[in-house]
């Protein structure tokens, strides 16, 4: 993760380009929430559950970026950080039901697991090729691709969870992805909240130094 430099002005979103991007990602991310929470449903998997709400996350939060690109350091910073710990609940909330599912009798659908799975990756795929060339901006942008970023890892996850399902004729494959993705939400809101602070701390400094 790379912080703030207080000489080095990080890329804030400020761009037309960036902005009909994050429109077009958004709308897929909102579609595919809806398309794999009711697989995730119906197939019973957790794993896919759980991506699907990062997709929902991400379209909300993705909003989130929209309303304070060109606003102050402090409104960009104090969006990254609502970002950050949406990450850390999101996270949470997949562990901890998780472990509940741990106890549930049933063996997802590993057809439907994978079917989706891949239609999730094709998806994510597209936003990480829309959103790469910005993925070294300020903590607000940099939210954006780490999202982006993970759902891509998730999905790939999600269809070697549909195999070892399909393998097994177990659910332990699915709950093994599901906790590897609620490590990686945990992880990626650490990386927002730290380069958020980062950024707020050095632009105090850099005032202090302008008085």
């Amino acid at each position: 993760m790379s912080g703030c430099c207080g000489h080095d002005a990080k890329f804030d979103g400020v761009s037309d380009d960036y902005k009909r991007r994050l429109w077009i990602v958004i709308a897929l991310n909102a579609t595919m929430f809806v398309v794999e929470m009711t697989a995730g449903h119906y197939a019973k998997s957790q794993a896919l559950q759980a991506d699907a709400l990062d997709f929902l996350g991400d379209a909300l939060t993705y909003g989130i970026s929209l309303a304070v690109i060109g606003a102050s350091i402090r409104a960009r910073t104090n969006a990254a950080l609502a970002k950050g710990l949406s990450l850390f609940l999101m996270g949470s909330w997949v562990f901890g039901s998780t472990v509940y599912r741990v106890f549930y009798v049933g063996v997802p659908e590993a057809e439907i697991m994978g079917m989706v799975g891949f239609l999730a990756l094709l998806t994510n795929l597209a936003s990480v090729l829309l959103l790469v060339r910005y993925k070294d901006g300020d903590a607000n942008v940099r939210s954006v691709w780490l999202c982006s970023r993970n759902d891509a890892i998730g999905n790939v996850a999600v269809m070697f969870a549909a195999l070892g399902v399909w393998g097994t004729a177990t659910g332990w494959p699915d709950l093994i992805v599901a906790t590897i993705m609620a490590g990686l939400f945990l992880s990626s809101s650490v990386q927002i909240v730290r380069q958020a602070l980062a950024e707020r701390r050095d632009s105090k400094l850099h005032q202090q130094v302008s008085a």
